[in-house]
Formats: C-alpha cells, sequence, structure tokens
C-alpha cells in the first residue's frame, strides 16, 4: 500500500497532488470573505480544523499577498489589527484596499471590527 498521495496531471502538463495542502484550503476560505468584511487567522484555522492554529493561516497568508485572486487585505489579526500590512508591496496597501471596499481604519486597526468580522463558521456551511 502507497502512502504517497494521488497525482492528477494538469492542462500544462505539471503534477498536483488531489488532496490540496493547507495553503490551499486558507485560500479558498479566503475568496469568500466578501468584498467590505474581514475574519481573522484564528476564525480560518478554526474553521478549516488546522492543528497548527492561526500560525499556519500566517503562514499562508503572508505567500499570498502576490496572488491576485486572494484578496489577503481582508485577513487580519484576533484585534482587527492589520498586522499583515508589511507583505504588502507599500506599508498602506493592505489599509487603502480595505478602505476602497468601505472598511474604516484608523491607526492600522479595523474600525467596528465586531461589524464588519465574517465568521467562516457562521457564513459557510461544510
Amino acid at each position: 500500500m502507497s502512502l504517497k498521495p494521488s497525482i492528477k496531471p494538469l492542462s500544462v502538463g505539471l503534477m498536483k497532488p488531489e488532496k490540496p495542502n493547507y495553503f490551499d484550503l486558507v485560500y479558498q476560505v479566503v475568496r469568500l470573505i466578501p468584498s467590505g468584511r474581514v475574519t481573522n487567522y484564528g476564525a480560518i484555522a478554526h474553521y478549516l480544523g488546522i492543528k497548527s492554529g492561526a500560525r499556519m493561516v500566517g503562514y499562508a497568508m503572508n505567500a499570498a499577498h502576490t496572488m491576485s485572486d486572494v484578496p489577503a487585505h481582508r485577513v487580519v489579526n484576533s484585534q482587527g489589527l492589520l498586522t499583515g500590512k508589511g507583505h504588502f508591496s507599500t506599508p498602506t496597501e493592505m489599509q487603502e484596499l480595505l478602505e476602497k471596499e468601505g472598511v474604516k481604519v484608523l491607526k492600522d486597526k479595523v474600525q467596528d471590527f465586531d461589524k464588519v468580522f465574517w465568521n467562516p463558521e457562521v457564513e459557510l456551511v461544510m
């Protein structure tokens, strides 16, 4: 019996495991966050049941800031702080993207965090 994941060929000839990795799962959830809403690392980790928790989600988000289909700016820390802002092309880009969507940010903190918080446990049915 082989313990290797089954491999499925992609259209460009690359090979990808059928079972998504944690980063892929995180990105799938982040893509579902509506414009004008934010969530936090821990909420995503809890929803996905990721054992290493918020830290693993943070690693995934650090790698996602150049991925145009992953709205990484919508993921903040548990207090609403823009802790990932250093991974964007400029120090203010994360705030600017949130403000374009109507999210108010003051001193690197999302205002009315409880009103704009998007909880995947509530919003998504697994």
